[in-house]
């Protein structure tokens, strides 16, 4: 079984669902067994964010390819970052460690892929609403992605960095993502949404979702134990 090394911190509530998840699902998988070697690198989630914020984007991507590096060295063979956000300068983090990252974006943009899906929404931080560095993929594999209006978006990134990141769950702000899912069902058509944040699994799921859901830590974990076991 191959080492697994994670980037995490940001933020803790999501490391936490990949570290239990992660060694739960390959004792099952292994009828109790193994257990995985996991090492994590956990970063400043404030620094993280500030250099974000601030787009001090090379900043970023050196801080966090100092942890990929990291992990390499403690001998981890399968490697990824636990937030999406942080997939904002993953072209650089690959560039300048030349590991061969277990990403987000394409284990995602798979998943619809497999279900046939060809008009997704897509929810997130800020950045991951707005930027490329989510969407790419799914636009080269001919998936349209829509993302919600200004005021929404803002409304999702509010909740996801006031809220969710600190393990916050409010019925409220349910009913509130559940609005927002349902007009971008209703005005653009889309089939499904993907749960772009990591910590967005935390208040939404298939049962409460007003369309199908692509999770992207359950379908990002799922992809880890395959490339581990």
């Amino acid at each position: 079984m191959k080492k697994i090394g994670l980037v995490g911190g940001t933020g803790p509530e999501s490391t936490l669902m990949y570290y239990k998840e992660l060694n739960s699902r390959i004792d099952k998988i292994t009828d109790g067994n193994a257990m995985p070697d996991i090492v994590i690198e956990s970063v400043d989630f404030r620094r993280a964010w500030d250099y974000v914020c601030s787009e001090r984007y090379d900043e970023l991507a050196d801080y966090l390819s100092e942890k990929v590096t990291s992990l390499q060295n403690s001998g981890a063979e399968v490697i990824s970052l636990t937030a999406v956000t942080m997939h904002l300068v993953i072209d650089d983090i690959i560039a300048k460690t030349k590991a061969d990252l277990v990403t987000i974006p394409q284990a995602v943009c798979s998943e619809a892929l497999s279900r046939g899906y060809k008009k997704i929404g897509l929810l997130g931080t800020i950045f991951t609403m707005e930027q490329d560095y989510m969407k790419k993929d799914f636009r080269n594999a001919g998936i349209e992605v829509i993302v919600p209006s200004k005021e929404d978006r803002e409304l999702v990134a509010k909740r996801i960095y006031e809220e969710l990141e600190a393990g916050i769950v409010k019925d409220s702000t349910l009913k509130e993502l559940q609005g927002v899912i349902s007009r971008m069902r209703d005005e653009d058509g889309i089939e499904a949404v993907v749960l772009g944040c990591t910590e967005l699994p935390l208040i939404l799921n298939s049962g409460n979702c007003p369309v199908p859901c692509l999770d992207s830590v359950e379908i990002h974990i799922n992809e880890l134990i395959k490339q581990t076991v």
